[in-house]
């Protein structure tokens, strides 16, 4: 069984930046990690290898400095890593992303796509279902429990606000995953030394035979036009007294602001 699962080098959240040209963010230069989710939908696709045999290939789209994710998932027991990096895919915002990870998909081949649900810096949670939409396949939100995998068909738990639905689905599937689906586990010191010596296979536009239409800041149809940061204000006060004394005055401050 071919599983793929797309993953996201993310700034950390201590040290986003913004070029104010693009208004995009800055990758370069910046420390970055494995999407929180991703990491989730990692571990899914090694223990669906576990029980099923195949090989597990985990694809970005991201500057060079993506490779270092890459091989970090190496480490965790990957088979083979992707990097999707190209001038003409800076800039993509999910639409363009999708497209390019689609792309690549074909090429490769996959009965299982694994996601995480959503990346931590733009938290859209629309790439994995775009993804599966240019790809024309089933795609599966949420999924909290994978019940049972056989050669041409999957069920699993998708979480729900109240509970969970049981959705089974054929393959091939694109599914992304929530942290209640499992715990990633630790690098292995046999998969560090791995992920030093695997090779990294790069693609760029050539390579997914991509629409240069579709790619990067040209093929986006939503544009960021302006990032500002929120004023923070400073202004407090310490309302005292018995608590329905201290319910009166807060009522009373709310009036003066017209909040009631």
């Amino acid at each position: 069984m071919n599983i793929i699962v797309c993953i996201k080098q993310v700034p950390d959240t201590s040290e986003i930046k913004i070029n104010p040209e693009t208004n995009t963010l800055m990758r370069e230069g910046v420390p970055s990690i494995i999407n929180p989710f991703d990491l989730n939908a990692i571990e899914a696709g090694l223990q669906i290898k576990e029980k099923t045999g195949g090989k597990v290939t985990v694809l970005t789209m991201g500057p060079p400095q993506a490779e270092t994710a890459l091989r970090e998932a190496i480490s965790m027991g990957a088979d083979e890593a992707v990097l999707l990096s190209d001038r003409a895919f800076a800039g993509s915002d999910t639409w363009a992303t999708s497209y390019t990870l689609a792309q690549a998909i074909r090429k490769l081949g996959a009965d299982v796509i694994f996601c995480g649900k959503q990346a931590i810096d733009g938290d859209t949670a629309q790439v994995g279902p775009e993804t599966a939409e240019f790809l024309g396949i089933p795609h599966i939100s949420y999924i909290r429990k994978v019940e049972e995998v056989k050669d041409t068909y999957i069920r699993v738990q998708r979480l729900m606000d109240e509970g969970y639905d049981v959705v089974e689905s054929s393959l091939p599937v694109l599914l992304t995953v929530v942290k209640e689906l499992n715990q990633p586990r630790m690098p292995s010191l046999k998969g560090k030394m791995a992920a030093k010596k695997v090779e990294v296979k790069k693609m760029g536009k050539a390579e997914i035979d991509a629409d240069e239409n579709n790619l990067g800041l040209k093929g986006s149809p939503t544009q960021v036009k302006n990032i500002f940061a929120p004023q923070i204000k400073a202004e407090r006060k310490l309302i005292e007294g018995t608590p329905k004394e201290q319910v009166n005055a807060l009522i009373e401050e709310m009036r003066k602001i017209k909040c009631v």
